[in-house]
């Protein structure tokens, strides 16, 4: 009878200690970027495995891409509002809808490279954040780019006057523009639905950056690659700010730190994978870590370049300023006083 009841009272003890140890998780629910971008999913997915252990926060995570959990990128925003999420991985572009402030951190022409993008980000990052705490209840945890936004195409094309009268996949609004203002028609589309859109012929050019290409295999359904920049394609990490609020200011800075560095891993990968995603695709001798293709690589011209820069000023700025000063009357000032100054450029 002695030893029945101590082994009750052993088991009681344990199932009393793995309650305590359940309470004493904090769960983190994450929705990470689209599987089809292997690269930063496996960053990713390191990142929050190992996130517990390096701020000494016991979190119990569930991360999976946004795709696997069937969450559509333009729904983001809402959904870390409400809730649905802890963590989300934000495709800024697509999501900008619901607010066209938040685009101004990368709109089309402004910066098109990634030393140039940097200095964007990190001069609108402040009123970036401001207004997603106070719009979204969120909070930025990072702000980093894919890469240069490049072509992909299955028609011919020497130079962006060879867009006229093609379906061009967009993601953000002032891209959409800008694909207008050439005479393309944009066609708006999240990453993981680019690749059967090609493959059917609903559009005849993609737009994203070397690797994310190369590692959603675009160069199978595509045979023209046009390595002109157009953009760096901002995304974020944002936290919903309840849960930021429920962590105590030590692990908060714990978790900053943390951030940071996963920022800083994912802005090195934009700036040194695409110059080799770039070599596979047109299957050049230097391709070395990426999937090695057969595309034939369209030469940039100076005129392209000067065509970006004119389509920024002229259309992409005015069309985003008349949107956003529509939700918010100061937009274009702020623009002006933190992104713009850092880009050498002025909304008039």
């Amino acid at each position: 009878m002695m030893k029945k009841l101590l082994l009750t009272a052993g088991m009681m003890t344990a199932v009393a200690l793995g309650a305590a140890n359940a309470v004493a998780q904090t769960p983190l629910r994450v929705a990470g970027n689209f599987s089809q971008n292997t690269k930063h999913v496996d960053i990713e997915r390191a990142f929050f495995d190992g996130l517990g252990a390096a701020t000494g926060i016991d979190l119990g995570m569930n991360y999976n891409p946004m795709d696997v959990v069937g969450v559509k990128a333009p729904d983001a925003l809402r959904m870390l509002r409400g809730g649905s999420f802890d963590v989300m991985s934000v495709q800024i572009g697509m999501a900008s809808r619901d607010d066209p402030f938040f685009e101004g951190v990368d709109l089309i022409g402004v910066s098109t490279d990634m030393a140039a993008l940097r200095k964007v980000v990190d001069a609108y990052r402040s009123v970036f954040d401001k207004r997603l705490e106070e719009k979204f209840n969120a909070k930025v945890l990072t702000l980093w780019p894919f890469g240069p936004q490049v072509f992909y195409c299955n028609s011919p094309i020497k130079t962006l006057a060879d867009l006229k009268g093609l379906k061009v996949r967009s993601f953000t609004p002032s891209m959409s523009a800008m694909l207008e203002h050439f005479g393309a028609t944009p066609v708006t589309l999240q990453f993981s639905e680019v690749y059967p859109a090609l493959q059917r012929g609903v559009v005849s050019c993609g737009v994203t950056s070397p690797t994310s290409g190369n590692t959603g295999n675009w160069p199978e359904v595509t045979k023209f690659f046009l390595p002109l920049s157009v953009s760096g394609s901002v995304q974020g990490h944002f936290i919903n700010l309840d849960k930021w609020n429920s962590f105590s200011p030590e692990q908060q800075a714990s978790l900053t730190a943390a951030f940071k560095q996963l920022e800083d891993q994912l802005w090195g990968l934009a700036v040194t994978s695409n110059d080799d995603a770039m070599a596979c695709n047109t299957g050049a001798e230097a391709c070395s870590g990426h999937k090695k293709f057969d595309m034939t690589m369209v030469e940039i011209t100076p005129e392209d370049q000067a065509k970006v820069k004119e389509a920024a000023e002229q259309v992409v700025l005015p069309i985003w300023r008349d949107t956003c000063n529509t939700v918010d009357p100061t937009c274009s000032a702020t623009w002006n006083e933190t992104a713009g100054a850092a880009a050498g450029l002025t909304i008039q």
